[in-house]
């Protein structure tokens, strides 16, 4: 279940569709992270179609009634469900959400929680095999022999290591014979589930699906299941697809590796510099072992949020989680992050050179969700870069035409801790990245110097109105954010507080924030340049 599967790959910039290419999906793409797909991003904005909506006032009766619904219960153990009653339609959504992510991972084993991710889809002691009593010895022997492997090559015996190899492919084989190759999605599809997936990023790892509201029970059995008794079978199959995974996002991929440099140089402590998929050397030394330790100190009950949507009746659903997931036993929760980024204090850049179209990027470093000043830098981002009444958009691609498409979002690369608002364009042909910084530092200074007029400043909240309440249009779309608004904000009611959060944006609170934030010795700068140029 590869985050590459998930979004869309780094495409080639074919002249002609230059001023339609949205590069945020490649950055997102590169850092693995779920939140893009969900439709609701907390403190991030993206290029959306202007549809207006109704004044906040007049959609709050319906927001109350959603409210009424919602309910929330926690089991001895530390699993906590919140759960939605819908009864549109007899179908319903599920979502798990793991409070652990690539922030969390230790030095030297980045991309284990997304490894992880990968894993859990492999089945269990009862899902996924013929017969485990006698696959375990083989898994476990595959385990030796990759760990003799390794300790021949550094000692350079060729002649060892070519038999361990020989014998590594026969015992990979016959444990290949004793599995159920993805027993999970089968059962899940057959039953008439859909969206079987899952995502990692910075800040979480999440896993979701839908059923007819008749297989709730299933869903139950299954998904308590799959984090009660995992196996990590197929694990050096899978590394395989993983690096894979990594050539393809980062080291063939100019952005990829702008945007890893990048990151790299923003954040001098805190983990939000490396990359989710894990460094090339990380992933190739992680073993099974090391994704098993990860497993049992983060995936214990206090960390696992379950939002159930839809077709339901709470009281069942309290009942049955009871019994599947009441199985689990009650475990300390992990530390959490505790390195702080230094305040930044000059200016930092990277540049590279290599076969690309030139790009430009700026990064500034924010608060997390949790500032009272978050929705403001949403607001921000979308006065910057949100469609083509933005103001990058106007300046830069179609007034100076030194850029081809310019845009920026908030939130980078996670939310939960202090981050980036990350602006970046693509050079025109005939201009250099230097035009476009000029350009783009224009526009940041005029939303330190000029109040935004109250006509542009209602667009953009009419814009960011619209998006929140699509976002909940549909079970799966609510579902996820009432998990993530619960474990990033501590209460899934803060969503239903968006609305009057939005509203309440002044051209005071925008000046005030652009001052504080847009400053050199707050900026990274980043130059992607083309080879040779």
């Amino acid at each position: 279940m590869s985050q590459m599967n998930r979004f869309v790959l780094i495409r080639q910039l074919a002249a002609a569709r230059l001023k339609q290419y949205r590069w945020q999906s490649v950055v997102m793409t590169f850092l693995g992270t779920a939140f893009l797909a969900w439709g609701l991003l907390p403190g991030m904005a993206f290029a959306r179609a202007e549809t207006p909506t109704a004044p906040s006032t007049s959609i709050q009766p319906y927001l109350d009634k959603v409210i009424e619904r919602v309910s929330e219960f926690r089991l001895d153990n530390g699993i906590k469900f919140i759960v939605l009653e819908r009864h549109k339609a007899p179908v319903v959504s599920f979502v798990t959400y793991a409070d652990v992510g690539g922030v969390d991972e230790p030095d030297g084993k980045t991309g284990v929680a997304h490894f992880l991710e990968h894993l859990a889809f492999k089945g269990t002691t009862r899902i996924g095999t013929k017969d485990y009593q006698a696959e375990k010895p083989l898994l476990e022997r595959l385990d030796q022999l990759s760990a003799q492997i390794q300790a021949a090559i550094a000692a350079g015996k060729q002649a060892e290591v070519a038999q361990l190899q020989a014998e590594f492919t026969k015992v990979e084989a016959q444990a290949k014979e004793l599995a159920k190759q993805n027993e999970l999605g089968r059962i899940v599809e057959q039953s008439g589930g859909v969206g079987l997936n899952a995502a990692t990023s910075a800040d979480a790892t999440v896993y979701f699906y839908s059923f007819p509201s008749n297989k709730l029970e299933l869903w139950m059995s299954l998904e308590s299941e799959r984090f009660l008794e995992p196996v990590f079978r197929e694990f050096y199959k899978e590394k395989d697809v993983i690096l894979e995974e990594r050539r393809l996002r980062t080291d063939n991929s100019p952005i990829g590796k702008m945007i890893e440099a990048f990151l790299d140089a923003s954040f001098t402590a805190h983990p939000y510099k490396r990359p989710v998929i894990g460094y090339d050397k990380d992933i190739r030394n992680l073993t099974r072992q090391d994704v098993q330790q990860f497993f049992d100190t983060h995936y214990v009950p206090a960390e696992l949020t379950m939002a159930v949507v839809g077709d339901v009746d709470a009281a069942q659903v309290k009942q049955l989680a009871q019994t599947y997931f009441g199985r689990y036993q009650a475990k300390p929760k992990p530390p959490e992050v505790a390195l702080v980024e230094p305040q930044q204090q000059e200016t930092r850049q990277v540049t590279l050179e290599l076969q690309s179209q030139p790009w430009y990027l700026e990064g500034y470093h924010r608060p997390a969700i949790k500032s009272p000043d978050n929705v403001v830098y949403d607001i921000i981002g979308r006065l910057l870069s949100d469609g083509r009444t933005s103001r990058l958009y106007k300046s830069l691609v179609e007034q100076k035409q030194v850029a081809l498409s310019a845009q920026g979002f908030s939130g980078f690369p996670g939310n939960k801790y202090p981050n980036l608002m990350l602006l970046y364009a693509l050079t025109a042909p005939g201009h250099t990245v230097e035009e476009v910084a000029t350009a783009l530092s224009g526009e940041v200074e005029l939303l330190k110097t000029q109040p935004v007029s109250d006509q542009e400043l209602e667009r953009v909240k009419t814009q960011a109105r619209a998006e929140l309440l699509r976002s909940l249009n549909s079970n799966s779309g609510m579902a996820r954010s009432l998990v993530e608004y619960d474990v990033k904000t501590g209460s899934w009611r803060n969503l239903f507080k968006e609305l009057e959060a939005i509203a309440a944006v002044t051209p005071g609170d925008i000046k005030r924030v652009a001052q504080a934030t847009f400053t050199p010795q707050n900026r990274t700068i980043g130059r992607l340049l083309s080879k040779g140029s």
